[in-house]
């Protein structure tokens, strides 16, 4: 899904808060001045001046799963993007037919048993040009962020309410109200502040931020990737924040049990190199049982541990 540049109009309470407002970056420095932000949150902070017309533009760009992988010896494959359905990190869901109708048998997940050194998988991995920013987090917790408010927000924004875009928006706004499975904590930040907040308050303050890298200007095309190696990066915990579709950068984070992170270092048939980070879900008892996940790889609920790659706009907090 794509939205348009939009000039997000705000009220002139609204700039005078944004002009005394915590620089992100200075925010981040202050919390975990021993981790380095990650690239993909850099090129998500807001570096858009407030002008005195109190007003401002924000660039609200593509978002989708950036990443179609496959099992050794397939030759096909499906796109899998969670801006058609809901999102495949959100668990409560059933596979979409949009994400099923091509192939049902390849798709984004895959086993913690094929994470090891000259696996090969056809893995695509896409560069989003025009990203969404954060907000400064006054300005995101003046803006109505609810299913309720679904008008004044597509008004605050200048999309119409029987556009692609709006429907993006009262999607993201849905999975951030339901509830989440049994055992998962889970919260919609709105703004870096609130999740650097809310991913402390679940691990403490001694974490590190890892988002997956491909050392690639544009989109790479669809090939065959070789695991080279893949190191653990923690004990069974963290927090995973998945970038959603939306006029601003909103990121659904959540805090599982059972759950392992790796870096993964591929290499691609053309050479491209790229460090993918990696979740894997050792419990998914609990998730619905006809999620993608199950569909594709032919398991059960609870019975295998399940991974997928992370495209290059999400984020893992992991304890050090």
């Amino acid at each position: 899904m794509k939205f348009s540049l939009l000039k997000v109009y705000t009220l002139f309470s609204l700039a005078l808060v944004a002009s005394h407002a915590v620089n992100p970056d200075v925010y981040w420095k202050s919390v975990l001045p021993n981790s380095p932000m990650p690239k993909a949150i850099k090129e998500l902070v807001q570096t858009t001046e407030w002008s005195e017309d109190k007003n401002t533009a924000v660039g609200v760009g593509e978002d989708g799963v950036a990443v179609h992988t496959g099992k050794p010896g397939k030759q096909t494959d499906v796109s899998v993007g969670y801006g058609y359905g809901h999102s495949p990190f959100n668990y409560n869901y059933a596979a979409s037919e949009d994400q099923l109708k091509d192939n049902p048998n390849i798709a984004f997940f895959f086993l913690e048993n094929d994470l090891h050194r000259g696996t090969e998988m056809k893995t695509h991995f896409i560069k989003d040009d025009q990203k969404a920013t954060f907000l400064p987090r006054q300005v995101a917790e003046s803006i109505p962020f609810s299913s309720n408010k679904l008008p004044q927000i597509y008004n605050e924004f200048s999309i119409k309410s029987d556009s692609v875009e709006a429907q993006d928006m009262k999607q993201t706004l849905s999975e951030c109200e339901n509830k989440g499975i049994e055992g998962e904590e889970k919260y919609c930040a709105t703004s870096l502040e609130s999740m650097v907040d809310f991913s402390t308050s679940k691990l403490g303050k001694n974490v590190k931020a890892i988002s997956t890298e491909v050392n690639a200007k544009e989109s790479t095309p669809l090939q065959k990737y070789t695991i080279e190696g893949a190191k653990k990066l923690a004990a069974d915990k963290a927090v995973v924040c998945h970038k959603q579709n939306y006029a601003y950068a909103v990121f659904y984070c959540h805090k599982t049990v059972s759950t392992r992170a790796y870096s993964v270092s591929l290499v691609g048939a053309d050479g491209t190199k790229a460090k993918a980070v990696t979740v894997c879900h050792t419990d998914t008892s609990m998730w619905n049982p006809k999620h993608l996940a199950f569909q594709v790889l032919k398991v059960k609920p609870g019975s295998v541990p399940v991974c997928h790659f992370l495209p290059e706009d999400h984020v893992v907090w992991v304890p050090y």
